[in-house]
């Protein structure tokens, strides 16, 4: 078995450049753009970079979110349901009539669609998620998350700071 597997790498070694991936994209991460998302749909700083694309019957895509102190999105809906994977610092997010939850590097969110929500980072943490979506029904984007529904710290302040 060992004879078996070093021949077939020698042989994949061989091989013209991009034989093996000849059926696959591959995007280096210096592709990514990092680009200010604006104030339309977030309060304070946030960047967006995109990772991926829906192509073809593929239906996701996929962009990394970086939050500053105190950004964060507006309440918004994805139709089609949201992941959130939580890759550095820590934040909240909240469904509509509930407490804000606080999130941490490695968390990840499941919202499912239609529930109306937002994610951020915490008051005095910066906050960076990867986002996954579906392409479908857009984005449903409503109002401003109000002072008074963000923490300031005194909910989970030994987790956010």
């Amino acid at each position: 078995m060992k004879r078996i597997l070093t021949a077939a790498l020698s042989a994949a070694l061989l091989l013209p450049a991009g034989t093996l991936a000849s059926q696959q994209t591959i995007t280096p991460a210096s592709a990514a753009v990092s680009v200010s998302a604006g104030t339309a749909h977030f309060t304070g700083r946030v960047r967006t970079e995109t990772l991926f694309g829906a192509e073809g019957d593929f239906r996701a895509y996929g962009a990394s979110v970086t939050f500053e102190p105190g950004a964060r999105t507006h309440w918004h809906i994805h139709p089609e349901g949201q992941v959130l994977l939580v890759t550095s610092g820590a934040g909240y997010t909240a469904a509509w009539g509930e407490e804000p939850v606080a999130l941490r590097a490695g968390d990840t969110v499941w919202c499912p669609p239609g529930v109306k929500h937002w994610h951020g980072a915490g008051p005095k943490t910066a906050m960076t998620h990867i986002a996954i979506s579906q392409r479908g029904e857009p984005v449903v984007w409503l109002e401003p998350v109000s002072e008074a529904q963000y923490p300031k710290g005194e909910r989970n302040e030994g987790h956010i700071s």
